[in-house]
């Protein structure tokens, strides 16, 4: 399915993209925000049924500290999530060249945090606001709102990739796979795929065939694409150098597509390895052509941040706490 460029209310022409990493977000006042050159190298079961109650979608709150950038209506958004790495594990790492290029050449969120333990949560609060209570990697059914109904309701489109998924609706907590698209052999899990999760997704079969495996990947599939690495790639069982080396191999399918330059890639991790801010602070990267080069804001992010971007982006109104989260504007300067 097609997704096409818009302004803030209105669906246009050709296409872009923006990729999203997952962080924590706060809502204090925005800190100074100043390009910076990276810093010296480290040496280094069957599924319950929840009846949970829907999201309450409100208009969101101007963003803490009142800072005077939009959020470009971005053709598409791109999100790509690892995991389980600390901030100080990836950021000047010897073990990851290909994302501190990244870094030097677009933005970093330093005061990112994720939510929670353990991942599942994170996930749901990046793709709906909240962690709806949950505590737990185990299959759930969800009756709640989610980014993907809000992208619907605005006439935009979405696209899951979950690396190795078997596809058909699969309920299934884990499956093995070989190599998908790139990178290396490695297992899906459910607990990092939010969508499939949510009742009204993976009960209508029209929506959950927007939940594909990577092989089919396209920059220009849909408006929003959410890309999820299987355990190996995403760093969760895979070392830190798997985990750039499969980045290295698939961001720039991203980054060399003509869309790109009207796009956004938003590159995180879904938590850390400590409790700092609920998650661990966790890297979250900022990448598209109107970042200025080696921007860095410790303004204070979390999941919440990076939808909230998204739903500033495209005017969607806001779910849950993404609606008292700072989003990401600071690197828009315009």
């Amino acid at each position: 399915m097609g997704g096409g460029p818009m302004t803030r209310h209105v669906v246009a022409g050709a296409a872009a993209g923006l990729l999203i990493v997952l962080a924590t977000a706060g809502c204090g006042a925005p800190a100074v925000t100043t390009p910076a050159s990276i810093g010296a190298p480290s040496a280094s079961a069957a599924p319950s049924v929840e009846q949970t109650p829907a999201a309450t979608v409100r208009s969101p709150a101007p963003s803490a500290g009142g800072s005077p950038s939009v959020i470009p209506a971005f053709d598409h958004i791109y999100v790509v999530v690892m995991e389980n790495r600390e901030f100080d594990a990836i950021v000047g790492s010897r073990a990851a060249p290909y994302i501190n290029g990244l870094i030097a050449r677009y933005g970093l969120a330093t005061n990112y945090h994720a939510v929670t333990h353990p991942s599942q949560p994170n996930y749901f609060a990046l793709f709906a606001g909240t962690t709806l209570g949950l505590t737990d990697n185990e299959n759930h059914d969800l009756a709640a709102r989610d980014l993907a109904d809000q992208i619907d309701d605005r006439g935009l489109t979405w696209h899951v990739y979950a690396q190795d998924y078997p596809g058909g609706c699969s309920p299934e907590a884990s499956v093995e796979g070989g190599v998908d698209l790139t990178g290396a052999a490695g297992w899906y899990v459910r607990k990092h795929e939010p969508a499939i999760s949510f009742t009204d997704i993976s009960r209508r079969s029209a929506r959950c065939a927007r939940i594909t495996g990577l092989a089919g990947f396209s920059p220009t599939e849909a408006s929003f694409e959410l890309i999820i690495p299987n355990m190996t790639n995403d760093m969760h069982d895979g070392s830190v150098a798997q985990g750039d080396s499969f980045l290295r191999s698939f961001v720039p399918r991203i980054l060399e597509e003509p869309a790109f330059a009207r796009s956004l890639l938003l590159i995180t991790w879904d938590e850390g390895t400590t409790n700092d801010g609920g998650g661990g602070r966790v890297a979250t990267l900022v990448i598209a052509p109107s970042v200025p080069r080696g921007m860095r804001s410790d303004r204070s992010h979390t999941h919440y941040s990076l939808l909230r971007t998204i739903e500033e982006a495209w005017g969607l109104g806001c779910l849950e706490h993404s609606c008292s989260a700072n989003d990401l504007r600071e690197f828009f300067p315009g």
